[in-house]
C-alpha cells in the first residue's frame, strides 16, 4: 500500500485521468474529492462490496451463468428494435 501525507487542497493523481483531493479534515474524518472520467466506476468501498456481493449473489452456479447467456442471447438488440 502507497501511503500518502496531503493537506487541504492538496492531491494526488492516478494514471492519466483521476485526481484525488483533500477537501476538509476534521475530528470526524477527512472529506475528499475525486475527478475521474465517466468510464471510471468510484464507490465507497461498502458499496462496492454491495455491488460486488449482489452480482455474485446473480450468478450462483454455473447453470445460473448459463441461463443468463441464454436469456441476455435471446433479448433483441437494440439496433434490432
Amino acid at each position: 500500500m502507497l501511503v500518502f501525507t496531503r493537506k487541504r487542497d492538496e492531491a494526488i493523481i492516478i494514471g492519466d485521468g483521476i485526481e484525488i483531493r483533500v477537501l476538509r479534515t476534521g475530528r470526524d474524518g477527512v472529506r475528499l474529492g475525486v475527478t475521474a472520467p465517466t468510464s471510471v466506476a468510484v464507490h465507497r468501498r461498502e458499496i462496492y462490496d454491495l455491488i460486488r456481493a449482489e452480482n455474485e449473489a446473480a450468478v450462483r452456479s454455473p447453470d445460473d451463468l448459463q441461463q443468463l447467456i441464454a436469456r441476455l442471447s435471446a433479448q433483441p438488440k437494440s439496433s434490432d428494435r
